[in-house]
């Protein structure tokens, strides 16, 4: 008899972790996470999993209480002899510190890829990293999905008749191209220039958008300043209508209401990190299925390749 699955849930990821559970079709795993009066806590696991196949699902956004957590999961996993520990990190938080692109700073993702292997993580499965090449940081396997597969049927269901995408900064350009080039549509980059973190000073276009119906696509929507601020510069051309599809919705600050307040009709994100509030605009797709076919396929040693590929995905998707 082989070696069984036992997939338990951190606190950060409770409601994402239950809709993978159910879709994967196994018993949450039982775990308590003790916590002190003086702000530590311990996870203590309720059940054996000695010799057993052990995914732990947890985004790292904020509080940096998520990432410690996780970590100490691991390190109990690996001492409970549980046969292999798989990091499920819907949300790789600390992935935006992926270089050194000033003096004297620390690469914080990095980090964080070398405290998950010391801990005992014997796989990482994520979703869109900020960087891809982080996946270099690790020395053991990664499986990094994508939310394209997500996002492609939704925009598909948009029948946008003037379908163009657009960048909101360079540095998602390889993103959006691919997913225009899959559509056959034009792409357009919003250029950025920050004075300092979270604040825009400028932005100019790179591109016509007059009648076109335009998509924003990013990984990360944190402030909303960026997306705001293209929104704005895009119908200021002409664009017919300006909505976003980001993968990780870390909306902080006055993010909510940087976003009701917008020229964008609506602001399309994955479940990968539970949102603090509801809003209008705001509308949430669920990666739920696509982290279950991954759990699936890593324990049944079988290729997650097909998870990256966008037209065997929409296939895939539903069908465990």
């Amino acid at each position: 008899m082989g070696p069984s699955v036992k997939i338990f849930s951190g606190t950060g990821s409770h409601q994402l972790a239950a809709k993978i559970i159910t879709r994967f079709g196994v018993p949450q795993g039982k775990v308590n996470i003790q916590k002190f009066s003086d702000g530590e806590f311990q996870p203590v696991f309720l059940e054996s999993i000695r010799g057993d196949y052990v995914f732990l699902i947890q985004s790292t956004c904020a509080p940096t209480d998520n990432l410690m957590e996780l970590l100490l999961m691991i390190d109990g996993a690996k001492r409970a002899s549980a046969y292999k520990i798989i990091a499920v990190m819907p949300y790789f938080g600390y992935s935006r510190q992926d270089r050194k692109d000033k003096p004297r700073v620390a690469i914080g993702s990095k980090l964080v890829a070398s405290l998950l292997e010391t801990a005992g993580a014997d796989r990482v499965i994520t979703m869109d990293l900020h960087a891809p090449q982080i996946q270099a940081f690790f020395d053991i396997p990664v499986d990094h999905l994508d939310s394209s597969a997500i996002f492609i049927p939704y925009i598909e269901s948009l029948k946008l008749e003037n379908l163009t995408f657009a960048a909101p900064d360079v540095g998602s350009t390889p993103r959006v191209r691919e997913i225009a080039s899959y559509f056959n549509a034009e792409m357009v980059i919003c250029d950025k220039h920050r004075k300092r973190a979270n604040e825009i000073a400028s932005m100019v276009l790179i591109g016509d958008v007059e009648g076109k119906d335009i998509i924003l696509i990013d990984d990360i929507i944190d402030t909303g300043g960026t997306l705001a601020k293209a929104a704005g510069l895009l119908k200021d051309k002409g664009a017919t209508s300006v909505r976003a599809l980001c993968t990780h919705a870390v909306l902080s600050g006055n993010a909510y209401q940087t976003i009701e307040n917008s020229e964008l009709e609506e602001v399309v994100v994955c479940d990968t990190i539970p949102l603090k509030h509801s809003g209008r605009k705001l509308k949430v797709i669920s990666v739920a299925d696509l982290f279950a076919i991954a759990i699936r396929n890593a324990y049944e040693n079988k290729s997650i390749t097909s998870l990256f590929i966008h037209s065997q995905m929409r296939e895939k998707v539903g069908k465990i």
